[in-house]
């Protein structure tokens, strides 16, 4: 038969899908298997009301035969097979697919319960990028006569009778020779095309045989071996999320997660879904126990495995996971996607928004029913993962609040280990106004400020900020059932009654001088020198001014770059007016000015340590220090 050209302007399109549509040469396995498995389910959905086709279910087989020596890759089925016009048709018209159109034919229900993989009829053609030349044998069952289809690329194809003996189709590639950039004999080797069909298409629901090479004890030997051939199933074929969970043990779902995600921890926790309606799609998620080496890391890459009808998508479509959830592994199948033209990436419409959203929700429900049901579980998933909820809290301006305020923890001065917010709300003294904070390195520093020792005296809890980014979700809280957050360490706290708050005023006022004399001392290092009654029996110590508070300066002044612009709060230095420093300090203003402004330098020193903050010049402060002990 005279060779016949593409009936598209083929050339150009056929170098299109060939190099442009395709990003990893290997997805054609994946694509001539998907192919396949179409084709039998066409026959089988053909048995059900057609008495003739004598195969039953366990007879369907896909085959996969390498042959190094001839350098070709086979791929046959024994599915319904194409006639003359149907090879002509779905081959030698790119983009054609007779799989989309079976779907959609009225006398096959117009789709409904056929769950087909091919949708664009461009599949077929990324065999052109591992091979030189392409022949596919099909005969349609119950027919007498086969045809083959060949062709080598873009010059055209021809279409001729052929023998063969049984119904299906059988894809002979020619493998193109290696170059210096490309192996193309790697895909004749049975480790790459076993990892292949394990990656890509290890849920295809009918058996992917080939004969491999084990080595065995000879028979009658103890110690000799030989090499045999051995036809094994490469693939599962029942995805474990499609098994009804009463027959999948949890131990079984633990081995899945760690050969899968490469885990050596059993997850924390197994999460299932299933919806169908607006979003039909099965789910199978896991909570690791720890966080992975990366985690923190520009590095890291979030997403779940996404699956069509069993066949692997994306290895992580990120689109699936909030950041806040970002830690969560595991996998999405649904039938119904709008992938795009090369499968290989998903289309960002309703349909993929819908099914994250849901996905949003039943993990943030099931991290609830972990916080409630087992406390340990739980504290031990927050160590991991709490900073990421925290984060969640923050970014978009809280637009998340409301769904991660119940999640996050932290510690506090009532108890050693983490409480959540409404914990400390339901606990609240019923005076008390607000929920109060303070923030520092470790829990045990923060619990020396003096700040926090006068809270803790007046009765009240305060909540231990640790983390870089606790005080920035905390902010963007502003309340918790209806209690505002306040820092302890801010300068319009206020526990003190009517008559101590009157007498504070006063001692300011009288000594507003002396507060400029000592501001002057510092130059620009504070904003405000004053007199307080709120931190007990310590001398002096720092409180902030506005929105930028100490903890946050040193947090944005970690950051990249943040030398050339760096953040500064709004200092006070504040002193105890109870304290005998007072005194000395009032002294020291009216008869010797100098020893008042190393006083004051000392005292803000001290503060800083106190507060946890570095000091600017040691060397300075311990030549003061000395002047004053000769």
């Amino acid at each position: 038969m005279a060779k016949k050209q593409f009936k598209t302007e083929s050339k150009k399109l056929l170098d299109m899908m060939v190099n442009s549509i395709y990003t990893h040469k290997e997805i054609f396995l994946r694509e001539l298997i998907s192919n396949a498995s179409d084709a039998i389910d066409k026959l089988y959905f053909r048995s059900l009301t057609d008495d003739t086709v004598a195969l039953k279910q366990n007879d369907y087989e896909i085959r996969i035969t390498a042959d190094k020596e001839a350098r070709t890759l086979t791929i046959s089925d024994n599915g319904c097979g194409m006639t003359q016009e149907e090879l002509e048709n779905n081959l030698g018209t790119i983009a054609k697919s007779g799989s989309f159109d079976f779907k959609n034919n009225p006398e096959n229900g117009n789709g409904e319960n056929i769950d087909i993989i091919g949708q664009f009829g461009v599949g077929f053609y990324s065999a052109f990028m591992v091979a030189d030349k392409i022949t596919v044998s099909s005969r349609v069952y119950g027919a007498d006569v086969a045809y083959c289809w060949e062709s080598s690329g873009a010059d055209g194809y021809t279409v001729n009778e052929c023998n063969k003996e049984s119904a299906g189709t059988v894809i002979v590639l020619q493998i193109k020779e290696d170059t210096e950039d490309e192996k193309y004999s790697e895909y004749l080797e049975e480790y790459k095309l076993r990892s292949l069909v394990k990656k890509y298409s290890d849920y295809i629901r009918y058996p992917i045989r080939m004969f491999v090479e084990n080595s065995k004890l000879k028979e009658g030997t103890e110690n000799e071996y030989e090499t045999v051939k051995e036809d094994i199933t490469l693939n599962s074929m029942i995805p474990i999320w499609k098994k009804a969970s009463s027959e999948v043990t949890d131990e079984e779902y633990a081995s899945f997660y760690k050969d899968k995600f490469f885990d050596f921890e059993d997850p924390l926790r197994i999460i299932r879904q299933k919806t169908e309606g607006t979003a039909n799609f099965e789910a199978l998620m896991f909570i690791p126990s720890h966080a992975p080496f990366d985690y923190y890391s520009k590095d890291f890459e979030k997403g779940l495995q996404l699956y069509s009808s069993g066949v692997l998508i994306m290895d992580k479509c990120k689109e699936l996971l909030p950041d806040y959830f970002s830690f969560v592994r595991g996998l999405v199948d649904s039938s119904d996607l709008s992938l795009n033209i090369s499968r290989e990436l998903l289309q960002h419409d309703r349909q993929l928004r819908v099914i994250a959203k849901a996905l949003e929700k039943k993990i943030a429900s099931e991290l609830s029913k972990m916080l409630s049901s087992d406390r340990e579980e739980y504290e031990k998933f927050f160590k991991a993962f709490g900073a990421q909820l925290k984060w969640g809290v923050y970014e978009g301006y809280g637009r998340n609040k409301e769904l991660l305020q119940d999640l996050i923890m932290f510690k506090s001065s009532a108890e050693e280990k983490y409480v959540t917010l409404k914990e400390y709300t339901d606990r609240m003294r019923e005076e008390q106004k607000a929920i109060y904070y303070a923030s520092g390195d470790t829990e045990a520093r923060i619990a020396l400020l003096p700040q926090v020792e006068s809270v803790v005296n007046h009765g009240f809890e305060v909540l231990y900020l640790t983390e870089d980014i606790d005080e920035f979700a905390i902010s963007m809280l502003a309340k918790y059932a209806d209690k505002e957050f306040v820092n302890v360490c801010n300068e319009n706290l206020d526990l003190s009654t009517d008559e101590e708050k009157e007498a504070l005023k006063n001692e300011n006022e009288k000594a507003e001088e002396m507060f400029g004399f000592i501001k002057e001392s510092l130059g620009d290092c504070v904003s405000a020198v004053r007199f307080t009654n709120t931190i007990g029996s310590h001398a002096v110590c720092l409180a902030n001014e506005g929105m930028l508070s100490l903890g946050m300066e040193k947090v944005l002044n970690k950051m990249p770059g943040a030398s050339e612009n760096a953040m500064k709060a709004e200092i006070v230095l504040e002193i105890n007016f109870k304290h005998p420093i007072a005194a000395k300090l009032s002294e020291l203003f009216k008869n010797d000015k100098e020893k008042l402004a190393s006083y004051s330098r000392i005292l803000f020193a001290n503060a800083r340590l106190i507060s946890g903050l570095e000091i600017d010049n040691p060397a300075e402060l311990s030549e003061l220090i000395c002047n004053l002990m000769i």
